[in-house]
């Protein structure tokens, strides 16, 4: 693994790690936010906000761009607490750990540990630390923002048939803003599409319950691959949603959720993502293109 301090994208005090094919770049200045994921050679996956670069203090909270860590469900001001101050960082063997300080309203410390685990994979570790006086219920979300043009795919849960298969298999969750009719959208059998264009002024937003364990993100011939663990039996937020995807004129978020909990004063939640990326993959402007193209890919995995 290399691992350097870097200026990146307006900050001083970036730390770079990398496997030669793979890299990620956390800001320490604020955060904790991993502002940069791609190959070594190519263009961030993730979009970075202009107008919040390099910027750090303050009351308020600015996106950055990038993948963060939240908690849901989403409120405000809870949700929308600044990250606007310097994280602790430990290099690690195979990656590195960031650590906010605590939150001052609600008493939770946030941390992200990334691992490089092969040449397109990684790890994400999420924690929520509770050290506030009183117990919480909430759920580690985390939040990828994607940079603009690409497609985002949910698979729908496995197929079934009447009379057969009687009761509901999954549900899925919509917001007062979703528009079921935007072109944006693609429903299919087995899967639902949303595709980024800054021509739409609108955002749109759906949920799932997705036991599939991923999601995607295709984009400019490059694929990124989210993977978690689908927990059967538990409640997770936003109607049993532990996929959303979101997307407006400038991004797109692909976000996943762990199932709430009810985290006690000096109890850890723990959420992992495992992230793959692969080139050469076309984006799917249909279902039948995800099933030749994206399926063969994440069936290895």
């Amino acid at each position: 693994m290399q691992s350097e301090t870097v200026q990146y994208g307006g900050w001083q005090n970036c730390q770079r790690i990398s496997n030669g094919t793979i890299e990620i770049i956390a800001t320490t200045d604020v955060g904790p936010r991993i502002i940069r994921f791609g190959f070594v050679d190519g263009e961030n996956e993730f979009r970075e906000v202009p107008e919040h670069a390099g910027l750090t203090g303050g009351d308020e909270w600015r996106s950055y761009g990038g993948h963060r860590l939240w908690h849901a469900p989403e409120n405000k001001p809870r949700s929308y607490l600044p990250d606007n101050d310097p994280v602790e960082f430990k290099m690690l063997p195979d990656g590195l750990r960031l650590t906010q300080p605590v939150e001052t309203r609600t008493g939770i410390q946030k941390e992200i540990e990334i691992e490089l685990r092969g040449d397109y994979h990684l790890r994400v570790i999420h924690r929520l630390n509770n050290s506030g006086l009183f117990a919480l219920e909430l759920a580690p979300w985390a939040l990828s923002v994607m940079a603009p043009g690409g497609v985002a795919v949910l698979p729908l849960p496995e197929r079934g048939s009447h009379p057969h298969d009687l009761l509901p298999s999954s549900s899925i969750t919509l917001w007062a803003y979703t528009d079921l009719s935007d072109p944006r959208w693609t429903f299919g059998r087995q899967f639902v599409m949303l595709r980024q264009d800054g021509s739409y002024p609108t955002p749109q937003k759906i949920g799932g319950e997705v036991s599939a364990g991923w999601c995607a993100y295709a984009r400019q011939g490059h694929l990124f691959v989210k993977r978690f663990q689908f927990q059967v039996g538990t409640q997770y937020p936003d109607r049993n949603c532990n996929v959303e995807i979101f997307t407006n004129q400038k991004m797109l978020e692909l976000e996943t959720l762990g199932p709430l909990v009810k985290l006690q004063p000096g109890e850890t939640v723990t959420y992992v993502e495992d992230w793959n990326l692969f080139r050469n993959v076309s984006q799917p402007l249909n279902e039948e293109e995800v099933i030749q193209n994206i399926i063969p890919l994440v069936s290895n995995l």
